[in-house]
C-alpha cells in the first residue's frame, strides 16, 4: 500500500498593498479626528502600513479582531457627520481588505501549509 504525502505550499505572508492602504488611512482619521482604536490597533496599523510581510502568529492575532468587530464597520459615519470609531478602528486592522487577506493566511495555516 502506497503511502500519500501530504504537499506542502508557502503561504504568502506579505502585506497586500489594499490593507497597507487602509491602515494608512485609519492612522490619518484616528490623527485628524482624535479617536478611534486603541494603541493596540494603532501599532497594527503602523505595521501593516509599512508593507512587508506579518508573521503567521500576527496574521492570526489581525484574523481575531474581525469577528469581534464585524459590527463596527456597519456605521461609517457618525451622528456628527464624522467617521465612527468603529469604521476608523476597523480601518486600523486593514478594512475589509484585511480581513479577507488575514483570514485567508488562516485558513492556510490551518491547512497545514508552511509559512515563507
Amino acid at each position: 500500500m502506497a503511502t500519500q504525502q501530504r504537499t506542502k505550499t508557502a503561504v504568502n505572508l506579505e502585506i497586500p498593498k489594499a490593507v497597507q492602504d487602509n491602515a494608512a488611512r485609519g492612522l490619518k482619521l484616528r490623527e485628524e479626528h482624535g479617536f478611534g482604536g486603541t494603541k493596540v490597533g494603532e501599532a497594527t496599523a503602523e505595521l501593516l502600513a509599512a508593507g512587508g510581510t506579518v508573521t503567521a502568529r500576527k496574521a492570526r492575532h489581525i484574523a481575531r479582531y474581525f469577528p469581534r468587530h464585524a459590527h463596527d464597520n456597519l456605521d461609517q459615519t457618525g451622528k456628527s457627520g464624522k467617521p465612527s470609531r468603529g469604521y476608523i478602528a476597523w480601518l486600523l486592522w486593514g478594512g475589509d481588505a484585511g480581513r479577507a487577506w488575514s483570514e485567508g493566511i488562516v485558513e492556510q495555516l490551518d491547512q497545514g501549509n508552511e509559512n515563507k
